[in-house]
């Protein structure tokens, strides 16, 4: 029976990401270092992971490319009660709003709960981000909304426009720059329209390239699409950003597996040097893996 992986999590203001893994009822984490050398082989069926801690009582089989790994009962059932979805609406804990940056002329705005200072920031494998208030929950969400409207900021950007550009990404300043500039126009619509209960923070650039190993040239030419069974995917971790991790491998040079992909697996492990044997998608645009898929 092999493990299954729960996911990829920043804990760690230092930016340590961690891999869950769970078998059976044995639950554990690895924190794999820049340079470790990982491989992963799926076996069987990818199975639904169920909501909230709970198993999935049809233990449905579901398709290899969804980034949930949940049946449509159990995605139900997750998104009932959360905050992103917009399902709850009386929390009490205090939020923050975020600017975050993940490339050129890609910046969003998003809330965080306080508690969970910036590894939300983390796990969206935001650059770089600064905080611009906090207050209540339905405040934070106002907020969000006239950035939306007023500015136009996104408050979402699909993980595949954030790979495409990790490769070149431009210097810190530069990068900073892009950030402070939105703030200051966020900050300029304070008293049209800002909710009095949002306290405005100051601006303060958080850069987590080096955090992601993003600070050198990181070449990403692949990302993986899904995994199938008996596939494999081996390599040498080189850098890793939000739920993705970068391996460079034997096959294909630089590969990005996003580990939501791995979620309902049952894994074992491969030698590093098995490279990749799963579909991927060039990211430059350039097509498919051998015409597989």
């Amino acid at each position: 029976m092999g493990w299954q992986c729960t996911g990829l999590r920043w804990p760690d203001a230092q930016g340590v990401p961690v891999l869950g893994w769970r078998r059976g009822g044995v639950v554990r984490e690895s924190a794999p270092a820049y340079g470790t050398e990982l491989g992963f082989r799926a076996a069987g069926w990818r199975h639904c992971v169920g909501a909230r801690g709970n198993v999935c009582p049809l233990g449905a089989v579901v398709a290899g490319r969804s980034t949930g790994a949940r049946c449509p009962e159990c995605a139900r059932l997750d998104r009932a009660h959360s905050v992103a979805a917009d399902t709850i609406a009386d929390d009490p804990r205090t939020y923050r709003v975020y600017l975050a940056w993940f490339g050129p002329g890609m910046v969003k705005v998003g809330i965080t709960a306080e508690e969970r200072e910036a590894a939300r920031l983390r796990e969206q494998g935001a650059v770089v981000f600064s905080w611009l208030g906090r207050g209540p929950l339905m405040a934070a969400r106002r907020t969000e909304e006239l950035l939306r409207s007023a500015l136009g900021v996104p408050d979402r950007i699909p993980y595949a426009r954030k790979r495409a550009v990790r490769a070149a990404l431009p210097g810190a300043a530069e990068r900073r720059a892009e950030v402070a500039e939105l703030y200051a126009r966020a900050a300029a619509l304070e008293g049209t329209g800002w909710p009095e209960s949002l306290e405005r923070l100051p601006f303060e650039a958080v850069d987590h390239a080096g955090v992601f190993g993003l600070d050198g040239a990181v070449e990403v030419a692949w990302a993986v699409t899904e995994l199938v069974d008996g596939g494999v995917v081996a390599g040498r971790l080189v850098a890793a950003a939000g739920p993705d991790l970068h391996l460079e491998t034997v096959t294909h040079g630089v590969v990005v597996l996003d580990t939501r992909l791995m979620t309902g697996w049952e894994l074992s492990g491969a030698d590093a040097r098995a490279g990749v044997g799963v579909p991927v998608a060039d990211i430059g645009g350039g097509g498919v893996q051998g015409g597989l898929f």
